[in-house]
């Protein structure tokens, strides 16, 4: 039986819930969410290559803030016009509230990237752990959180594509600040959002089977990642309407994207003239996993953690 495709995808009529003087949004739990559901992920992934599982939480939290910081900055850069524009002081993202009003513009995932890879490389240097072993074990989950970000977006009626009149076609109020002067009322647009879902989930799928077949590692799954993310970013990108900056003919997002699809090729084809086959280990030369310093290391990792509680 074919169930028929729906004639277009509301928005949703709640974006956040208020718990006494507390407003919780959507956008922010889908976010949460991710993060969580990457640093599980990723810590199950270390631990089966040798690695520490509880290293992923100081990880996991330098990524964040840095990855907060970038997102939010590089938003900042690549939207100058919002930021700068009549009635705004220059100095106006950079206040102490300002800065941290993701909800006044956005933020942004490259940024996001940015920053995070920051904040990676200095926990893993910490750690003792090589930042290309984790980068390859952060893929699938990076992936997933993305997905649900994206989930973020559509609660909060905000970066959709041009008019469509496919069946999928995304509702937007005409009361958006965001929607085309001109259009009429009942206008439906491109559900961006889905569509770059969809790219991520379907990128897990690919990347997880190319990794079981070929097993690239020395970060080169990574690299895929930034090939398989930047394609995908590059064409969705290219039917968004929010404002952006114009660069050769092209949004200033557009042009990330095909670096990151650059510096994924370079990765690929530099770490595979340096490295070949399996890391001997995912840590650093003269490092080790915390339990062979203490003599306690065991096949079971939980087994492990009571032993340090012990201690």
């Amino acid at each position: 039986m074919l169930f028929p495709l729906p004639m277009s995808i509301p928005s949703p009529e709640v974006q956040s819930i208020q718990i006494g003087p507390l407003s919780i949004h959507f956008y922010a739990l889908c976010i949460l969410a991710g993060i969580i559901i990457a640093a599980f992920w990723s810590a199950k992934r270390l631990g089966d290559r040798g690695g520490d599982r509880g290293a992923v939480v100081d990880i996991t939290f330098m990524a964040v803030v840095l990855g907060i910081i970038g997102a939010r900055f590089y938003h900042v850069l690549t939207h100058w016009g919002f930021y700068f524009s009549a009635g705004r002081q220059w100095w106006n993202p950079f206040e102490r509230d300002a800065i941290w009003n993701i909800w006044d513009g956005g933020i942004a995932i490259f940024g996001a990237l940015l920053g995070g890879a920051l904040g990676v490389w200095i926990a893993t240097r910490m750690n003792g752990i090589r930042f290309w072993s984790y980068a390859d074990a952060l893929v699938p989950g990076i992936l997933a959180a993305q997905a649900l970000g994206r989930l973020g977006n559509w609660f909060n009626h905000e970066l959709f594509g041009e008019p469509t009149t496919l069946p999928w076609g995304l509702e937007i109020s005409s009361s958006n600040p965001a929607f085309p002067i001109g259009l009429p009322e009942q206008t439906l647009f491109h559900p961006t959002f889905l569509y770059e879902i969809l790219w991520n989930l379907l990128g897990i799928v690919v990347l997880l089977a190319i990794e079981r077949k070929w097993q690239p590692r020395w970060g080169k799954l990574f690299g895929l990642y930034l090939i398989w993310y930047g394609i995908g970013r590059f064409f969705i990108e290219g039917i968004r309407l929010d404002t952006s900056f114009i660069l050769f003919g092209l949004r200033t997002n557009q042009l990330t994207a095909l670096i990151a699809v650059l510096v994924g090729i370079i990765i690929i084809v530099v770490q595979t003239r340096r490295h070949v086959g399996l890391e001997p280990s995912v840590y650093l030369p003269g490092r080790t996993h915390p339990a062979d310093a203490i003599g306690q290391r065991t096949a079971d990792p939980d087994k492990f953690y009571h032993v340090l509680e012990q201690k």
